[in-house]
C-alpha cells in the first residue's frame, strides 16, 4: 500500500490494507476492516467481502455470515436462473475461515450483509414456496429482486412469479 493511501486511511478512519492482499481495489473502493486467517486476508470493503486469494464476494451475494469462536463461516449464493429483472439463487456450501486477528470485520460484515437487504417476504406456491428479497447491490443503484426457492420447489415454475413480482415490483403506485 502506498503511503499517501495509508495517510488517506487514517485520516478517514478506515482500514489498512494488507501487505499480502491480492486482489486489486477499485479506485474508489473503501477498505473498511481487514483480519488475518490462515490462507491470507479477508478485507471487507463498501464493494464487497474480498477472500482470501483475491476474489470480492458482494454484500448482495452473501445469504448468511456467522462468527463465532474466532470463525467467520460465509455462505455465498450463485445467481443460478434470471428470471426478467430477478434472480434466483442457490446457495453454495459454507466457507470457514477460522481468524487470528478479527479486529472490526465481524461487526463490519453483519452490518454490510444485513444493510443490503431492504425486504423480505416468503410466499407459499402451489407445490413449495421461495423467499423474495430486494437487496442493494454496491455500487449500482437501484435494488435486485432475488428470489431462493425452498427445498423441493420447481424452479421453472418459480420463473414465472418471480417475473411478475419484479414488474409489479418496477410499477409506479398509483
Amino acid at each position: 500500500m502506498s503511503w499517501l493511501r495509508r495517510f488517506a486511511a487514517r485520516l478517514s478512519g478506515t482500514a489498512e490494507l494488507p501487505a499480502d492482499f491480492a486482489g486489486a481495489l477499485t479506485a474508489d473502493e473503501q477498505v473498511l476492516a481487514a483480519a488475518r486467517c490462515s490462507d491470507g486476508p479477508l478485507v471487507a470493503t463498501d464493494l464487497g467481502l474480498w477472500l482470501p486469494g483475491g476474489r470480492r464476494l458482494g454484500w448482495h451475494l452473501i445469504s448468511k455470515a456467522t462468527w463465532n469462536d474466532g470463525v467467520l463461516v460465509v455462505v455465498e449464493a450463485a445467481e443460478s436462473v434470471a428470471a426478467g429483472e430477478a434472480v434466483l439463487l442457490r446457495d453454495l456450501p459454507p466457507s470457514r475461515f477460522p481468524v487470528t486477528e478479527p479486529g472490526r470485520l465481524p461487526e463490519v460484515v453483519h452490518a454490510r450483509v444485513t444493510g443490503s437487504i431492504r425486504g423480505t417476504e416468503h410466499r407459499e406456491l402451489a407445490v413449495g414456496g421461495a423467499r423474495f428479497v430486494r437487496r442493494k447491490v454496491p455500487g449500482r443503484d437501484g435494488l435486485v429482486l432475488q428470489v431462493r426457492p425452498d427445498p423441493g420447489t420447481d424452479e421453472a415454475a418459480l420463473v414465472p412469479v418471480a417475473e411478475e413480482v419484479a414488474r409489479r415490483l418496477r410499477r409506479p403506485a398509483p
